[in-house]
Formats: C-alpha cells, sequence, structure tokens
C-alpha cells in the first residue's frame, strides 16, 4: 500500500490513506501525535495523519512512497505509546507487477473491450481491457486492486459492461513513465521480465 509525505506541500506529515470517503463526514480524533480519521456516518476507517512524521521515522523520500515492514514497525511502536489499540494489519505485497496475459477473449457486450485471463505468479487474475495491442502472450505491467495510479485513481474491484475485472493493465502514460508514446495501448514489455516480479512505478 501507499503512503504519503510532501514536507514543502503540506508540511511535517506522514499520511496513511486507507479509504475513500466524503469529507463532509470525516470524523478526526487525536492520539497524540496520530490523528484517526474515520466516516461519522457508517465508523469506517479513512485512515491516519502522523503530525512531526521526521521526529519517528527516517523517511526514504517525498511524495508517494511504499509502505514496507521496516516503516510499518515504528508506526506500530508510535500507536502503542499514544494508547492507540489499531490492528495495522496491512496488505504490503507490491501492487504494480509484470503479469503475463495467458488468454483473450472477446467482450460478450462490447466490441472494443477484450476479457483477458493474466497470470502475476501468485494468483490468476481476470482483467477486462480496452487497449487495441493487447494480445495473447505478452508481458505486462498489471496494477493489482489496491494500488494508487500516479493520476491518483485507486485501482477497485470493478465490472466492466457486466464483466468482472480486477486490476489493470497498464499503458505507459498511465504508469507516468517518460517519454511515454502518445498512441494509445498498453506498455508490453521485453522477454527479460519476471512474472510476478515488482514493478517500479
Amino acid at each position: 500500500m501507499d503512503v504519503f509525505y510532501n514536507e514543502k506541500g503540506i508540511g511535517d506529515v506522514l499520511i496513511i490513506p486507507i479509504k475513500e470517503g466524503d469529507r463532509q463526514t470525516f470524523k478526526q480524533q487525536a492520539y497524540g501525535d496520530v490523528v484517526k480519521i474515520t466516516d461519522s456516518s457508517d465508523g469506517s476507517l479513512l485512515g491516519y495523519n502522523i503530525f512531526n512524521a521526521s521526529k519517528y521515522f527516517n523517511l526514504p523520500g517525498q511524495g508517494k512512497m511504499t509502505l514496507t515492514e521496516e516503516m510499518l514497525q515504528p508506526i506500530k511502536d508510535l500507536f502503542t505509546q499514544n494508547q492507540l489499540e489499531d490492528v495495522l494489519d496491512f496488505d504490503l505485497s507490491p501492487k504494480f507487477v509484470v503479469g503475463y496475459v495467458e488468454s483473450i477473449e472477446p467482450h460478450e457486450n462490447a466490441d472494443k473491450l477484450k476479457v483477458c485471463q493474466v497470470d502475476t505468479s501468485d494468483e490468476q487474475l481476470q482483467i477486462v481491457c480496452g487497449a487495441p495491442n493487447v494480445d495473447r502472450g505478452q508481458k505486462v505491467v498489471v496494477a493489482k486492486v489496491g494500488a494508487t495510479m500516479p493520476g491518483g485513481m485507486k485501482i477497485n474491484d470493478a465490472e466492466l459492461r457486466g464483466v468482472p475485472s480486477s486490476g489493470m493493465i497498464c499503458s505507459a502514460k498511465e504508469l507516468g513513465l517518460p517519454d511515454a508514446p502518445k498512441e494509445k495501448g498498453i506498455l508490453v514489455l521485453s522477454d527479460e521480465y519476471e512474472v510476478g516480479a515488482p514493478f517500479e512505478v
């Protein structure tokens, strides 16, 4: 999962988003430098803000960063120090990985969409894709459910024209890669990439 830190833009705050919510129903509760944010309408957890973050963590950079076990332990310690008993059971598995397109079928309700079966080593994903160049036998970049795209969009399980889709096969432009081609189409990787390996975005 991704966390965010931008000292120049918003101050010395580590932002840990869990779920999107309506700002009108945000409820905040402080536990020392930890602020827990919930949705007042249903009590669901939306995330945490940790103030004076540089005092507690050796942050590796600015902007979006992937939460690691090394970062998670000091967060757990800080929660304990401030009597916040929430269990931090986060999925830290990579969300951008190399996938292999095993098969493609036409979408039954949309001419321009294809239903792809994609192997990511640890699981088989069904992904509906509209890229004109997607094909069987390709190695591609898969944004798994839970990924946050460079543009801010979060990947969720979806249903496209009645067909379930779990994840997204990405283009170079969607991944924010430099010199991304203007033509529509997914990024096709060379054979040297290993299926299931993380892809750094």
